[in-house]
């Protein structure tokens, strides 16, 4: 059985930094990749950052150039280092890891998430 643990969310002053971790328990068969997913009060997780299987990264305009992600496959776990934080920034923070389906991957395994305040 697969578990994605996180860990690292804390609450911090503007323009501080955070590093998030995320540890995978167990297989994962198939796997694409993996992902950070923020989630503000009532409203969608939305995805900010991936990672594939080549290292090759990816991040939501509003992360680009102050979120880091990377992994270490021999540790299971993926992080996302997160510089200049902004109030906005305020939210639940969960991994995913992403798994080939037919003809495409998708997420098929979550985090329960943690959480990062910022504050002024």
């Amino acid at each position: 059985q697969v578990q994605l643990v996180e860990s690292g969310g804390d609450s911090v002053q503007a323009g501080g930094s955070l590093k998030l971790s995320c540890a995978a328990s167990g297989y994962i068969a198939k796997k694409c990749g993996m992902g950070w997913y923020r989630q503000y009060p009532g409203k969608e997780r939305e995805l900010i950052s991936t990672i594939d299987t080549s290292d090759t990264t990816a991040y939501e305009d509003s992360v680009k150039g102050r979120f880091t992600i990377s992994q270490d496959n021999a540790k299971n776990t993926v992080y996302l280092q997160m510089n200049n934080l902004k109030i906005e920034d305020t939210a639940v923070y969960i991994c995913a890891a992403e798994t080939h389906t037919v003809g495409h991957c998708d997420f098929e395994y979550w985090g329960q998430g943690t959480q990062v305040t910022v504050s002024s």
